[in-house]
């Protein structure tokens, strides 16, 4: 594929993602790999930048919360497009992780660049979605089997959902089995050391560069 071409796909890439267009995020990632693109690269230098973008315009206070859910929505069409187009017998596993944002707390922008990343990175990412109660997430790490179990939540309130999570591994005997990461706006390393987590992630590269730490990597 030419250059230029390639930057347009970029471009465009990256443009359908703050617009929350879904649809045309996902006819870009078609039409990119159709000619040859690289699905990471895509990823990577069009997508991934995209969501970036939304979530610092969205700090910044030029996107609101609807806004953030469009390109969520759009972020995650993307990955699927891409993800499938990736080549399974050479992708290198490296852990599983089962992820979502806690109970109370439908924000999950963040979470959406968090799990591209993992993914982007060689990860198996179970992604639970917003709103996810406790009970739910101890039920799917009983069946999945994760290596790394990840929380977040945008608000001081939901926090203590997290603080949940470790206290009810711990009563159901199943907390050594599990190593766990917390992330989010209000979320502080004090605050993962103070509820029993094993790692804070500063952001989505941070949460890469936690998890490889927790599985020796």
């Amino acid at each position: 594929m030419m250059a230029e071409k390639a930057e347009q796909f970029l471009l465009e890439a990256k443009q359908s993602i703050l617009r929350g267009d879904r649809k045309k995020a996902e006819e870009i990632g078609r039409a990119a790999l159709a000619q040859g693109m690289d699905p990471l690269d895509l990823m990577s230098r069009g997508f991934i930048p995209g969501i970036n973008a939304v979530g610092d315009q969205f700090g910044s206070g030029k996107l609101f919360l609807p806004d953030l859910m469009l390109a969520a929505e759009a972020m995650k069409g993307a990955t699927e497009i891409c993800n499938a187009a990736l080549p399974q017998d050479k992708i290198e596993r490296k852990g599983r992780i089962l992820i979502g944002t806690v109970e109370g707390d439908i924000h999950d922008i963040g979470k959406a660049i968090v799990v591209s990343l993992l993914k982007a990175n060689g990860f198996e990412v179970f992604d639970l979605g917003r709103d996810v109660p406790v009970a739910k997430f101890i039920e799917q790490a009983q069946e999945i089997g994760p290596d790394v179990i990840g929380t977040s939540c945008l608000l001081t309130t939901t926090m203590e959902g997290q603080r949940k999570l470790e206290q009810e591994l711990r009563k159901a005997g199943l907390r050594e089995r599990f190593k766990t990461i917390i992330g989010g706006a209000p979320v502080t390393k004090r605050w993962a050391e103070r509820i029993g987590a094993d790692a804070y992630a500063e952001d989505a590269a941070d949460a890469v560069k936690q998890i490889n730490a927790l599985l020796g990597r």
